[in-house]
């Protein structure tokens, strides 16, 4: 297969790749005084109007196209396309532990570093329990049964706002620790994801969800 040349064209500042037979000799003799073929610059004059105007407008489609995929979901092997929460599920973890309004994430399957974004900062009560507040963005690492080195995530206890920086699942519990504490939750608290306008943990109706109170225990 030929190798295709990164082409810029001078005039509309356009980048693309092509492999024209007409542009051959061109960058032939470009190269002969010591320019590397990946990166010589093409008069726009070696190309018609009509190509200069369909890779403008193709581009932009191009890349919105590719902006879309990664925001909503990602693909996995066979090709079918997971939300945010499906995601969350593959690994182990109950949904509830991500809120609404999620808009995006990205994930590099061979780290399992994550990141999500939210529309906005958010922050839910657990009934008799603890105040949860997540940035509009957050992330770690993400592996079966565990996430690690989060960020953007962060509970209030007493007047203090702390890290949540580990999410252990063990069994039928939800281990939560900020580094020298750590609270345990049922599992069934987490089943539904967390409403953030309302403040407090509802499902689509709006009812208000009894959460199983749980206190921080020191891990010094």
């Amino acid at each position: 297969m030929q190798k295709k040349a990164k082409i810029i064209i001078e005039k509309k500042k356009t980048i693309f790749q092509t492999s024209p037979k007409s542009i051959q000799s061109y960058i032939h003799r470009r190269r002969i005084i010591g320019e590397k073929s990946h990166h010589i610059k093409i008069p726009a004059s070696m190309f018609t109007t009509r190509q200069i105007a369909a890779v403008t407008l193709t581009l932009p489609l191009l890349i919105t196209a590719a902006v879309i995929t990664t925001v909503d979901s990602v693909a996995v092997d066979g090709g079918t396309l997971l939300t945010a929460y499906d995601l969350l599920s593959s690994y182990g973890f109950p949904i509830g532990i991500l809120p609404k309004g999620v808009t995006g994430y990205n994930l590099d399957k061979s780290t399992g570093k994550f990141s999500v974004h939210l529309n906005g900062d958010c922050s839910f009560a657990l009934e008799d329990s603890y105040q949860l507040r997540y940035k509009s963005k957050f992330g770690g690492y993400i592996a079966n049964n565990r996430l690690t080195s989060l960020y953007g995530v962060s509970v209030k206890v007493l007047f203090l706002w702390l890290n949540i920086v580990e999410v252990v699942k063990d069994g039928d519990n939800l281990g939560f620790s900020v580094g020298i504490a750590s609270a345990s939750f049922p599992l069934d608290n987490f089943l539904i994801c967390p409403q953030c306008r309302r403040g407090l943990n509802c499902n689509n109706s709006g009812e208000i969800l009894k959460i199983r109170n749980s206190h921080l225990v020191s891990s010094v």
